[in-house]
C-alpha cells in the first residue's frame, strides 16, 4: 500500500510537470485555431489514443453509475476548459491563474460532504494561504496589476468549482475497480458529446493545411496525446490511490512549472518575486499533504 502511495505522489507531479507546459503549446496553437477548435481536437486525440491502447468497453451496469461517467466528462472536459478559456478572454491571465488556484479548496470541501474524506484543517488552511499568496506573487510577478473583472473572475471561479466537481466524480468512479484508460476514454467520450452544442454555436473552421504545419501538428499531439489522454489516465489513478484532495493539492505546482517552462523554453526571465512565490507555493503544497498524510496514517494505526 505504502508503495502505491508513493507511485500515486510521482504518479500526481509527473502529471502536473506536463501540465504545466501546456500553457506554451496552447498559446502556439491560438494563432491558427480558436480556443474551441482546440479543445475539441486535443481530446478528440486523446479518445483515439485511449481507444487504441484500450479498445474494451466499459459496458453500462446501473443509472447510478452512468451518472458519474456523465457528470465527470461535463465537469472535467467541457466545463472547466470552457470556463478557463473563456475567463481568459474577459480577464487578466494573472487573474485567472490565482483564482483557479483555489480548485483544491473547493475540493476539500465538497468532499468532507460528499465523500467524508480529508476534512478541513488549520494545516491544511495555512498551506492552501501560503501556496495561493506565492501563486499570486507568481501571477503578478512583480507588476502588481489587478484588473478586476466580474465576468472573467466569475468563470474562473466556476472552472475551479466544476474541477473540484470532477476530482468527487472521479473519486466516487475509482470505487468501482473499473480500468482506468477505459474510465477516462468514457469520460472524454462524454465530454466530447457535450462540446458538439458549442461547436454549432462558435462554428468550426479547421482546414487540413493547418495539420500540415509541423508546428501546429507536433502542439496538438502534444496536448491530445501527452497532456489529454495519458495525464488524465495518470491524474485518475492519482485520484484513486491518494483521494480527491491530496491529488488536487498538487495543481498549486502548475504555476511555478509553468514559470520555470517559460524560463527554459520561451527565455523569459525569472524575477526574485516569482523565486519567493515559488518557495512559498512549495511549502503551503507541503503543509496540505503532511497533514492529510497524518490524518491517513492515524486513521490506519486505529
Amino acid at each position: 500500500m505504502k508503495d502505491n502511495t508513493t507511485l500515486g505522489h510521482l504518479s500526481a507531479f509527473l502529471t502536473i510537470l506536463l501540465w504545466g507546459t501546456t500553457f506554451i503549446s496552447t498559446k502556439v496553437l491560438l494563432d491558427d485555431f480558436s480556443p474551441v477548435e482546440i479543445l475539441m481536437i486535443r481530446f478528440l486525440i486523446g479518445y483515439l489514443c485511449l481507444w487504441l491502447v484500450y479498445p474494451r468497453k466499459i459496458l453500462f451496469r446501473a443509472f447510478k453509475e452512468e451518472w458519474l461517467f456523465i457528470g465527470a466528462g461535463l465537469c472535467g472536459v467541457t466545463l472547466y476548459f470552457l470556463c478557463e478559456n473563456y475567463a481568459l478572454d474577459y480577464s487578466l491571465a494573472s487573474n485567472v491563474g490565482v483564482i483557479v488556484a483555489i480548485a483544491p479548496l473547493f475540493t476539500a470541501i465538497l468532499s468532507s460532504i460528499f465523500l467524508k474524506e480529508d476534512k478541513l484543517s488549520p494545516l491544511f488552511l495555512t498551506g492552501f494561504l501560503l501556496s495561493i499568496t506565492g501563486i499570486i506573487l507568481i501571477s503578478f510577478n512583480g507588476s502588481f496589476i489587478l484588473k478586476l473583472n466580474p465576468l472573467g473572475d466569475v468563470l474562473a471561479v466556476l472552472a475551479a468549482a466544476v474541477w473540484a466537481m470532477y476530482s468527487i466524480f472521479m473519486r466516487k468512479i475509482s470505487r468501482l475497480q473499473l480500468n482506468t484508460i477505459g474510465v477516462t476514454r468514457k469520460i472524454f467520450f462524454y465530454g466530447l458529446i457535450f462540446m458538439a452544442p458549442v461547436l454549432l454555436l462558435t462554428g468550426f473552421d479547421v482546414k487540413a493545411a493547418q495539420f500540415f504545419n509541423l508546428k501546429n501538428l507536433l502542439n496538438l499531439l502534444f496536448l491530445g496525446m501527452g497532456a489529454s489522454a495519458i495525464c488524465y489516465v495518470t491524474w485518475n489513478w492519482s485520484v484513486g490511490i491518494l483521494g480527491a484532495v491530496k491529488t488536487s493539492v498538487y495543481i498549486y505546482l502548475i504555476p511555478v512549472i509553468a514559470v520555470v517552462a517559460s524560463a527554459v523554453i520561451l527565455h523569459e526571465e525569472i524575477t526574485w518575486v516569482a523565486i519567493t512565490g515559488s518557495l512559498l507555493t512549495l511549502l503551503g503544497l507541503y503543509l496540505s499533504e503532511g497533514k492529510l498524510n497524518f490524518k491517513n496514517n492515524e486513521s490506519q494505526a486505529k
